[in-house]
């Protein structure tokens, strides 16, 4: 059956290629912040998105079950990937006003902004994995899996990522705050 194949459904034909027309609806938004916060780039990261959407596309039809956790997991290999590549530029920090709101004067968004800033600070791996672990809400065997690594690295990792960030916005936060 070609990836254009029909199907009925509630009355109506179907084609696969309209539910993943649907997937990338559904996860896209979700996808590209997850790839913004790793790379630190915004065009980098939807390059990264469109990467994982072609690989998704390819083997559609044998993906069991939830597409979303597949193109997660094809994101953070892509993300790595760079990470290992020889040559590569070193990882930018978000440029100035870069993705950011519009300031609304809130003590929110001040730490906000100091906690993005903080975690481009961060090394790739500690990076991806306080990512996935708090913004993605993944288990530590979720993030393993996704990361190809061990659920003792994930905790490692996560530990000093965590210490770090604390390190570079306690002290900005307590600040501010007098």
């Amino acid at each position: 059956m070609s990836l254009r194949a029909t199907e009925e459904e509630g009355g109506r034909m179907v084609t696969r290629g309209d539910e993943f027309d649907d997937f990338v609806r559904g996860s896209s938004t979700r996808l590209l912040r997850t790839a913004v916060l790793l790379t630190g780039d915004r065009p980098a990261a939807e390059d990264l998105v469109q990467e994982v959407y072609e690989r998704v596309y390819v083997r559609w039809r044998w993906i069991k079950g939830a597409p979303e956790p597949y193109a997660r997991k094809a994101l953070a290999n892509l993300v790595a990937n760079r990470w290992r590549r020889k040559g590569r530029k070193p990882e930018v920090a978000l440029a100035a006003g870069h993705d950011r709101p519009t300031p609304d004067g809130s003590d929110d968004y001040a730490v906000r902004d100091q906690l993005l800033t903080a975690l481009q600070e961060l090394p790739p791996r500690q990076r991806a994995v306080i990512v996935l672990r708090y913004y993605e809400d993944l288990t530590e065997l979720q993030t393993a899996d996704a990361l190809g690594c061990s659920v003792g690295t994930v905790k490692s990792q996560t530990s000093r990522g965590l210490e770090k960030l604390r390190l570079i916005t306690e002290p900005a936060i307590l600040e501010g705050l007098r």
